[in-house]
């Protein structure tokens, strides 16, 4: 999710060509216009190739799509998948990630990091054993402002930019406070402590400094459920009677529309949103949200498992992607553009 310049553009290449098919399946809304595409396997190429997937979890509404995408692509591509469910814990992901790699079943590997530094020693021990391994949707490394792979042999690095999703938000906020004199922020965070929502949150300032209007005067955490966004935004409008806005994922963010409207506040208190999920667009578009930022988790677990595939046939490898980058408006959802985007999952 790096700025939209043309080297981006060039480097991309044949990636911003547009398909709808490939991902239509997981929700009835479909895929953004500007899904990426990929070429097929040559013929003589095909041949049944096991891979392992490792997801943080299995039951997230923003995870279930991406799988569902994964094993669709699976399909076409001759592969089978055998997906190893972390349900959100670091350790457990790693041991998972330990047997995929001692069990000699696997050609490749596609990890969804939950604590992505933590897996980088087990990633380049499979590289090293040939296995072909692809990074999937969260930051394989220390540095969460780049969609460039940090380990070295990489097969591909399809992720979000954690920087650049908080930049985006503060952008929107800025533009949703113009009016307003001050403008009081409720902040809902995800998980406050994870490396992810630090990133997200150092973007978001970057992207506010300097407008002296905007001010952060309430936190909360909505550990990516509504329900508990709903209490965080509860506690927040309490304690601050004079809220202007709220701003978070967008499970978090679907609370808070529970509790704006509790609280008789709808239309009085601004909701900004990231994740483009089906909620979210129907709130952009009814104009109980002012706007949301764009992510794509069907369309980035499809692309995992066509790369990966195409690196263990044809050692072939992808780099960094971030198909967010190729969205209109580089992903920054609004009421005037909200008609070209698709959900791809349901929030």
């Amino acid at each position: 999710m790096k700025s939209m310049d043309a080297s981006r553009t060039r480097r991309r290449g044949a990636l911003a060509a547009a398909t709808l098919a490939s991902s239509a399946l997981v929700l009835g809304t479909g895929v953004a216009a500007s899904a990426v595409a990929r070429p097929h396997a040559r013929p003589d190429a095909v041949r049944q190739i096991r891979i392992a997937y490792l997801s943080f979890a299995v039951q997230n509404s923003y995870d279930a799509p991406m799988l569902a995408a994964a094993k669709a692509a699976a399909t076409r591509t001759h592969a089978t998948l055998t997906v190893f469910d972390a349900n959100n814990s670091p350790t457990t992901q790693y041991s998972q990630l330990q047997d995929a790699i001692t069990s000699h079943r696997y050609q490749g590997i596609i990890v969804q990091p939950i604590f992505g530094t933590g897996l980088i020693g087990l990633v380049k021990q499979a590289i090293a054993h040939h296995i072909q391994v692809a990074n999937l949707d969260q930051i394989l490394g220390p540095n969460l402002g780049t969609d460039s792979p940090q380990v070295k042999g990489l097969a591909a690095n399809v992720v979000f930019v954690p920087t650049e999703i908080g930049r985006k938000l503060g952008s929107l906020v800025v533009q949703a406070c113009a009016r307003h004199h001050p403008c009081n922020v409720g902040y809902m965070y995800d998980i406050k402590a994870s490396a992810l929502d630090e990133a997200v949150y150092r973007g978001f300032v970057a992207s506010t400094h300097g407008h002296a209007n905007v001010k952060i005067v309430a936190q909360g955490q909505s550990f990516f459920t509504p329900s508990l966004g709903l209490t965080a935004a509860q506690n927040m409008l309490q304690s601050n009677p004079n809220l202007t806005l709220i701003v978070g994922s967008d499970q978090g963010i679907e609370g808070s529309q529970q509790a704006v409207a509790a609280a008789g506040k709808t239309g009085k208190v601004i909701l900004v949103g990231y994740g483009a999920s089906a909620a979210a667009l129907r709130g952009v578009k009814s104009g109980t949200w002012y706007g949301d930022v764009a992510q794509l988790p069907a369309t980035e677990g499809r692309l995992a498992v066509e790369d990966l595939a195409s690196a263990i046939r044809t050692g072939v490898i992808t780099g960094g992607v971030d198909p967010v980058a190729e969205l209109p408006s580089g992903g920054v959802i609004t009421k005037s553009n909200v008609d070209q985007f698709h959900a791809e999952w349901p929030g």
